[in-house]
């Protein structure tokens, strides 16, 4: 083997190495993927994020007695933040610096969280009645939690199939 091809070698097995890196301790690419356990623990991780932006924001709203629209842009915004910021700040503490932490929060969670919001924001909307409920009501609290439950079982698959591709909260796991 020549120098040059000893070369090409090396950085063919580096790369070869690099596609089958390990997911929460197993082999992504030869067992198909991440197990649904470390996918339900990532959308757990981001539903908590999500559930305390989205909750906050529909109270806020709903309490400011504010339209369906703005109350749902709130609510969507300060899921996304609070989403982030659980990662963020996990990310930090692992040492990563600020710029480089929310890189990573952006790749680990925003696939996660939009089809979260997406999926609970629906369910509230399509809930008659559920949008112009009172904070009293139990329709509002059911459609809302109810509307998490769901996102959940949806969201599950996401991040399974993006963490067995080394995507999403898989960019996590180097700094855990």
């Amino acid at each position: 083997m020549t120098v040059m091809d000893h070369s090409a070698h090396h950085t063919s097995t580096a790369h070869d190495h690099a596609a089958h890196q390990t997911v929460g301790g197993h082999d992504a690419h030869m067992h198909g993927g991440a197990s649904w356990g470390t996918a339900a623990k990532a959308t757990l991780h981001c539903l908590t994020g999500c559930a305390i932006g989205e909750i906050l924001g529909m109270v806020i709203g709903t309490a400011l007695l504010w339209g369906n629209v703005p109350t749902m842009v709130l609510a969507i915004a300060l899921a996304f933040l609070f989403g982030y910021s659980f990662t963020l700040f996990a990310v930090l503490r692992a040492g990563l610096d600020l710029k480089s932490a929310i890189k990573v929060a952006l790749a680990a969670d925003t696939v996660s969280i939009a089809v979260m919001e997406f999926v609970d924001n629906a369910i509230i909307a399509l809930t008659p009645g559920a949008m112009d409920a009172h904070l009293s009501d139990g329709l509002f609290w059911s459609a809302l939690l109810g509307g998490f439950v769901v996102a959940f079982f949806i969201t599950t698959p996401v991040n399974k199939w993006m963490i067995g591709r080394g995507k999403g909260h898989a960019v996590v796991h180097a700094y855990h």
